[in-house]
């Protein structure tokens, strides 16, 4: 695969206060990245930064191998080939489905705007709608509006600010499911951002978590996830449980809750060991060292707390267990994800 952006050193600033600072990454051609933090952290400036809309301190940008911003060109942003869509969708309410969907190419002719508007709709499962206003439509409809409309001028980059926020949540995971089998049969290179762990995990295929205007660790959601480089990054994407060890001579790493393997050595430093719930397992045993000091109950499974010598470790079963029943746990073997104490 070859690269749709590369983004090198990018700089953007705020009251001569960094706001992006240093960033560098590539998304590949037909790949979806989510840029995924908390407020503030610099994802929106980042993406309004590629789209032009902001200007920069420093850093260059290429899209499809065509130079865009560096410290002697900045092309403008009707000319970058990007397509944008918005939070709130933007679509123009005196114009109609048909309106909106053909507002960035009125140059094409008649005849083929026509023919784009229908392929468009047919894609979007808008077919039939084209007469309707926005205010005729359905949130959800409205995002496909939207979506058909930025793919319209057949875009090399597409950039969704929060595109799923204002969409209910009964149908939000459904309409996620759609509109990525859609820009991967139409090999579509967008980059997304959001706040939602739930949203990225649903809809990219790389994520870059962001922290005070740099990233903080870039690559699929499962590495991400299972094996983050910093705390902050696997706060962020999850629950887990922080258990602390030491090491041996036998090459195994020493825990409250026993020895487990390790092919590094630990070298004494003060180290805590990431379990993910998914990697601990329980089962009722009147006899087992755990005990449930607290149950959440999620309706499909249930999120329990489990005291073990001395440690707490969080743990999801379908199983339905009481506050004050003992267990025994079963930790799935894995490479141990370890961070400094400090």
């Amino acid at each position: 695969m070859s690269d749709a952006l590369i983004v090198s050193n990018l700089i953007c600033r705020y009251n001569d206060q960094p706001v992006v600072n240093d960033l560098s990454f590539n998304v590949e051609k037909g790949e979806i990245v989510c840029l995924l933090g908390s407020s503030g952290c610099g994802k929106t400036t980042l993406l309004k930064a590629i789209a032009g809309l902001l200007p920069l301190e420093g850093g260059s940008m290429k899209i499809n191998g065509r130079k865009i911003v560096d410290t002697h060109i900045n092309v403008p942003p009707e000319q970058r080939k990007i397509g944008m869509i918005f939070q709130d969708y933007a679509l123009f309410p005196h114009l109609t489905v048909a309106g909106n969907v053909a507002f960035g190419i009125t140059s094409w002719g008649t005849s083929k705007i026509k023919t784009r508007v229908k392929e468009m709709l047919t894609l979007v499962k808008l077919e039939g709608l084209d007469s309707r206003y926005p205010h005729q439509l359905s949130g959800g409809q409205q995002q496909r509006v939207a979506i058909a409309r930025a793919l319209a001028c057949k875009p090399d980059l597409l950039l969704l600010d929060e595109p799923f926020s204002n969409i209910d949540t009964q149908v939000r995971y459904s309409l996620i499911k759609e509109i990525r089998k859609m820009f991967k049969q139409q090999d579509v290179t967008a980059i997304f951002v959001t706040h939602s762990r739930e949203e990225a995990f649903a809809f990219a295929d790389k994520l870059a978590v962001m922290n005070q205007g740099v990233i903080e660790q870039y690559g699929s959601a499962t590495d991400l996830y299972y094996y983050p480089y910093s705390r902050f990054v696997a706060d962020f994407l999850g629950h887990g449980s922080y258990i602390p060890i030491s090491g041996n001579d036998n090459q195994k790493m020493t825990t409250p809750l026993g020895n487990w393997p390790i092919e590094k050595k630990v070298n004494g430093h003060a180290l805590e060991w990431l379990i993910r719930p998914q990697y601990v397992s329980i089962f009722p045993d009147e006899a087992g060292e755990g005990k449930i000091c607290d149950v959440q109950f999620m309706g499909d499974s249930c999120r329990y707390w489990v005291e073990i010598n001395g440690q707490i470790l969080m743990v999801y079963s379908n199983q339905l267990l009481e506050k004050g029943d003992r267990v025994q746990l079963d930790i799935r073997p894995h490479p141990p994800v370890l961070f400094s104490v400090n």
